[in-house]
């Protein structure tokens, strides 16, 4: 084997690198149980988190490109794809349990309809997934918009109801409009380049514009309304300063996107 080929890891095929993901699928999940606490509602956010880390293992499987140390090495290259499909059968494994406690421990059957409803938005993003264009700005917002559904799942499967379960899902959606074009305007400039407004500007409308349906459906919601103001507030501001750290973004996202969940669950247990 080339001294410059690396034999693969069970970090390197199953940990994926989109930082900023392990936040928009945990959220979800926990203010689905935030807001109607079962055991069905954890399941369902360990499954989500699963299906979050599938995507590396299973890209692998059926798309990639080979890395520099394995041009010269099909030996690597074939146990990287070896030890990413058992990783992937591993984690598809505990999705299909997960996904079977859910069905039997959750109080109202209809959990599964939010799923149904994204599932095109999760082919969608699947789609260009095996194209390799995955971080393209639509595939980025239709998936994290699918994974929210979580949130509907979840209240649902705890026994909350409907119109609280697809406020949660737009008020996650919500967050995902804003939020996306808005890391994606400050790589950019992290790396020296021009990030025009347009799509930053868009995406805050519609997510003020789903936080207000949102709460038109469920007043209670209104505290998660006013905390995705408060983030487009935030992330306008840091756009007016010098760049941060890829690192101190994706810190500053996860809080804000934690503290939109906090919110949203307070103000439903207030209301």
């Amino acid at each position: 084997m080339p001294a410059t080929a690396r034999w693969p890891t069970v970090r390197s095929v199953a940990l994926p690198t989109e930082h900023g993901g392990w936040g928009l699928t945990l959220e979800p999940g926990i203010l689905g149980v935030l807001l109607a606490p079962s055991v069905a509602g954890v399941l369902l956010a360990v499954a989500a988190l699963l299906a979050f880390l599938l995507r590396t293992p299973l890209r692998l499987v059926l798309w990639r490109r080979l890395r520099p140390g394995e041009r010269t090495s099909t030996e690597t290259g074939t146990a990287r794809k070896q030890l990413a499909s058992q990783v992937a059968i591993v984690e598809l494994l505990a999705i299909g349990f997960a996904l079977a406690g859910t069905a039997a421990l959750a109080e109202d059957p209809g959990w599964i309809w939010p799923l149904v409803v994204a599932m095109p938005m999760f082919a969608i993003a699947f789609h260009f997934d095996l194209r390799a264009s995955s971080r393209h700005l639509v595939p980025e917002i239709v998936g994290s918009v699918a994974v929210a559904a979580v949130a509907a799942m979840g209240t649902l499967a705890g026994g909350g109801s409907g119109v609280l379960a697809l406020g949660a899902w737009l008020i996650l959606s919500a967050r995902v409009f804003s939020s996306i074009p808005h890391v994606r305007a400050q790589v950019r400039r992290i790396h020296g380049r021009e990030a025009p407004p347009g799509a930053g500007l868009i995406g805050d409308v519609a997510a003020l514009g789903t936080a207000v349906v949102a709460v038109l459906l469920e007043p209670s919601l209104l505290m998660g309304a006013v905390a995705i103001g408060g983030l487009i507030v935030v992330q306008r501001s840091t756009l007016a300063r010098p760049p941060r750290p890829a690192k101190v973004l994706g810190v500053r996202q996860m809080a804000l996107g934690f503290a939109v969940v906090g919110a949203t669950a307070i103000g439903a247990w207030l209301a």
